[in-house]
């Protein structure tokens, strides 16, 4: 068996192409012996991932929204969805969308008042165009370190305010809202403050406090 993984493995890094190291996927969850990830890693495409017997990963892809549960075997990540071979797949899509989970230079660095106005000009054309969260407590990336503040933008809502300390940072670098019991109002629109960055979003309109898969809540700030 393992020159058998060994031959897969090397015919996968045959086939893989030389790709920038930008992130494809992320790592929701690890069970058993799984070589070189761990939970809530990014994975770039090329990436190989070894899985030993009984073990499983599950990777969200962060421009497909394809959430895959693989168990054993080997896996070649990929751009929009993995290639695996001697193991099983199990390919779901989910809510989700890439704006929100790949934060544009443009929005990180918009003003609050130029968001305000843009928002103030068109409200309901500029509601649609905001990138959108499926789950009402956002998991958001940023550095440990710094302070978060989220507003609501569209009514009235005390803001959020959270020291980023590194003891309640998930795996050094992501806030989870679910994790620290806080929630965001359905349909309601938000800008997320850190530093001189502001991000404007809203949450679905259909979200709820269900557990929601990682990518569909997703906001990378950093």
């Amino acid at each position: 068996m393992k020159s058998l993984i060994g031959a897969v493995v090397g015919a996968f890094c045959l086939a893989a192409p030389a790709l920038a190291e930008t992130p494809a996927a992320i790592v929701e969850d690890v069970q058993g012996k799984v070589d070189g990830i761990a939970f809530m890693d990014y994975v770039a495409p090329g990436k190989i991932i070894k899985l030993g017997p009984k073990a499983s990963v599950t990777l969200s892809y962060l421009k497909s929204c394809v959430r895959e549960t693989i168990s054993e075997g080997v896996v070649l990540v990929g751009a929009e969805q993995s290639t695996v071979q001697l193991g099983d797949v199990k390919r779901d899509k989910v809510p989700c969308d890439t704006n929100a989970a790949q934060l544009s230079e443009r929005e990180a660095n918009q003003s609050a008042a130029t968001t305000f106005r843009t928002m103030r000009s068109d409200a309901k054309g500029a509601q649609s165009k905001l990138p959108t969260i499926y789950g009402v407590a956002p998991l958001v990336q940023a550095k440990s370190g710094s302070t978060l503040v989220i507003e609501r933008t569209d009514g009235k809502e005390p803001s959020i305010s959270v020291p980023l300390k590194n003891e309640i940072m998930v795996g050094g670098k992501f806030y989870d809202f679910a994790k620290a019991g806080k929630s965001l109002t359905p349909g309601g629109s938000y800008l997320a403050i850190l530093g001189t960055k502001r991000y404007a979003f809203q949450v679905d309109a259909s979200a709820t406090s269900s557990p929601t898969p990682i990518v569909g809540r997703l906001l990378r700030l950093e």
